[in-house]
C-alpha cells in the first residue's frame, strides 16, 4: 500500500487558535514533517468555506498552496482531493497545473471532481448546477486538460466548453499529468472514471468500497478498459497513540476546538465521523487496514486532525502503520 496525508488547511477548522502570520509555517513545517517521514504525496481539499459551519476561520486556497509547496518541498509528490471542476475554467486549470509541475519538477498528482458543496457555489457565484450537467462537465474538463497538457495547440467543441487554438506552454516534466477521478456516483462519475483515471478516491467505509469497487469494475469491462490499470485509493481519519487514553484526550480536545465554533452538537457529529477513521493504536490501525488492502486499495490518505498542533499521530503512523503494509 501507499501513503499519502494531508496538511492541515484550515478548511476542516484545523487552524484554530494559530496566529495568521503563523499559518503558513505551520503548514509547511507538517509538509516537510510528511516528506521526511517518507509519506509519498501531500494534499489539499479545494473548498472555500469551513466545515462542518461556515465560519470566519481561515481556509487557504489549494492551487496558491500547490504552487508554494511546489517552490519549498523537494520530493513528496503534491495533490488536491479534490479540485472541484466547476471553480475555475479547465483550460486554464490546465496551465495552472503543467507550470505548477515545472516548478515542482514533476511532483504534481490532478485530483479533479465534479464538486458537491452547494454553500460555496451560492456564496462565490457560481452555479451550481444539476449532477448530470456537473459531471458532463468534468468528462469534457478532463478531456481538455489531457490535450492542453499534450498537444501543441487544442481546439475543442463540447455541450460546455469551447477552445479556439488554445496554447499551453510549458507542458508538465511528466509528459501527462496522473489523474485521480474522485467521487462514488455509481452511474456518472465512476462511469467517468472507468474512462479517464489513473487513480480513483471512493468510499469511507469498506463495504462502500467494495461495492462501488465492483460498479467501476463494471464500467471498465463495458469500455473495454482493464480495471486492474486504475489504483484505488481511499480516504482515512487518523487518529494514533500507543495509549490509548492520549487517543481519547486527543478526540476530546478535537470536539472543544471544534465545540466553540460551530455548537457541541455539530462538533460530537464530526468526532463521532472521526472515530470512523483509524483511531487508536497503531495495532488497531494496521488490522483495519489490511481489510482494505485486501480488498484492492492501494493508496491510503490519512487526514490527521491534529497536525498543527501535535505532529505525534504523523509520525507514528509513518514508524509503525506503513512498513507493516
Amino acid at each position: 500500500m501507499r501513503y499519502g496525508a494531508f496538511i492541515p488547511q484550515g478548511w476542516r477548522l484545523d487552524l484554530v487558535g494559530i496566529d495568521r502570520s503563523q499559518q503558513w509555517p505551520t503548514m509547511l513545517e507538517v509538509a516537510t514533517t510528511l516528506e521526511a517521514a517518507g509519506y509519498e504525496s501531500l494534499w489539499v481539499f479545494d473548498h472555500f468555506h469551513t466545515v462542518p459551519k461556515p465560519t470566519q476561520e481561515s481556509s487557504f486556497e489549494a492551487w496558491t498552496l500547490m504552487a508554494a509547496l511546489a517552490a519549498t518541498t523537494d520530493t513528496i509528490r503534491l495533490g488536491q482531493m479534490c479540485t472541484s471542476n466547476s471553480y475555475r475554467n479547465p483550460a486554464y486549470l490546465a496551465k495552472i497545473a503543467a507550470d505548477i509541475d515545472v516548478i515542482s519538477n514533476g511532483r504534481l498528482e490532478m485530483g479533479i471532481g465534479a464538486g458537491w458543496y452547494e454553500e460555496e457555489y451560492l456564496g462565490y457565484g457560481y452555479e451550481f448546477s444539476k449532477p448530470s450537467t456537473r459531471i458532463g462537465q468534468l468528462e469534457e474538463g478532463i478531456e481538455i486538460m489531457r490535450r492542453m497538457w499534450t498537444e501543441e495547440k487544442v481546439d475543442y467543441t463540447g455541450t460546455y466548453y469551447r477552445l479556439r487554438g488554445a496554447i499551453s506552454n510549458p507542458k508538465p516534466v511528466q509528459g501527462s499529468i496522473p489523474m485521480w477521478v474522485a467521487g462514488g456516483g455509481e452511474q456518472l462519475t465512476l462511469r467517468v472514471a472507468a474512462k479517464y483515471a489513473d487513480y480513483t478516491n471512493f468510499g469511507m467505509k469498506l463495504d462502500a468500497f467494495i461495492h462501488k469497487s465492483e460498479v467501476l469494475q463494471g464500467h471498465c469491462r463495458d469500455i473495454g478498459r482493464d480495471y486492474d490499470e486504475i489504483v484505488r485509493s481511499a480516504m482515512f481519519s487518523i487518529v494514533l497513540d500507543e495509549d490509548t487514553a492520549v487517543v481519547a484526550d486527543k478526540l476530546g480536545e478535537y470536539e472543544a476546538r471544534l465545540a466553540a465554533l460551530v455548537g457541541s452538537e455539530k462538533a460530537a457529529r464530526s468526532r463521532r465521523e472521526l472515530e470512523h477513521g483509524l483511531v487508536g493504536t497503531p495495532e488497531q490501525a494496521i488490522e483495519k487496514l489490511r481489510l482494505w488492502r485486501d480488498a484492492g486499495a492501494g493508496y491510503a490518505i490519512g487526514y490527521f486532525p491534529d497536525a498543527a498542533y501535535d505532529r505525534s499521530s504523523v509520525e507514528l503512523f509513518a514508524k509503525a502503520v506503513m512498513p507493516n503494509l
